[in-house]
């Protein structure tokens, strides 16, 4: 089924009512500087945002930068964030970017995409997320609540993560791109879900094009 894509007008009207519900949208997950940031997120891929800020709670508290977290060691890691999915491969590779930030970046998390790709782990998804929330940068981070709504709305059709991201950076006014990520992703999470969308519930059902709305 081929979603039509929103138009200039709808796709403002759109941002301008997520705006005005939540001015100020931040990222759910927990933490406490930008070195747990990307730990956060490198944790959170196929885990729940929830799952993740409940292994990290006292995670943090220990180890809070790259030097206490090369300190503490794997298998100590593992004690605290098993109950995450793949748990042993991210626990490997949070020491390993932890040794690169301190070996590579003298110990500062890096500011560019490039850069923190290059962190074991760290793909564009969170890399994108790192620059967004952490440095302010207007990027927008795929996942696949965005993917959906992207798709679902018309606001941003795309056949992959990709594609998607390409076309929002083109689409979402210039003066909703800082926090277009976390309007999409919380809208997707909470009414524009995959399996059941509440659009009774939407603010902006009147301007999404997907045909089948659910409205009882």
């Amino acid at each position: 089924m081929t979603i039509k894509k929103l138009t200039k007008k709808q796709i403002e009207t759109l941002f301008e009512r997520l705006s005005t519900a939540l001015p100020e949208p931040e990222t759910e997950l927990q933490y406490t500087n930008d070195y747990t940031l990307v730990v956060a997120v490198a944790l959170s891929a196929q885990a729940t945002d929830v799952g993740v800020n409940k292994a990290t709670k006292d995670l943090f508290k220990i180890a809070d930068t790259p030097e206490k977290m090369v300190a503490l060691g794997e298998e100590k890691l593992i004690n605290h964030i098993k109950t995450i999915g793949l748990y042993r491969n991210k626990a490997k590779n949070v020491i390993a970017l932890s040794q690169m930030i301190l070996d590579d970046f003298e110990g500062q998390v890096p500011q560019t995409r490039e850069a923190l790709e290059k962190l074991p782990g760290v793909g564009r998804k969170t890399a994108n997320v790192v620059m967004n929330v952490a440095f302010g940068h207007p990027t927008i981070a795929v996942d696949t609540h965005i993917y959906r709504v992207s798709n679902r709305t018309g606001l941003a059709p795309g056949k992959n993560v990709l594609e998607v991201e390409l076309a929002l950076e083109k689409r979402v006014p210039k003066d909703y791109l800082l926090h277009a990520h976390h309007w999409l992703i919380l809208h997707g999470r909470y009414i524009c879900k995959a399996r059941k969308p509440a659009c009774v519930r939407c603010e902006v059902a009147d301007v999404c094009n997907f045909d089948e709305k659910v409205v009882s």
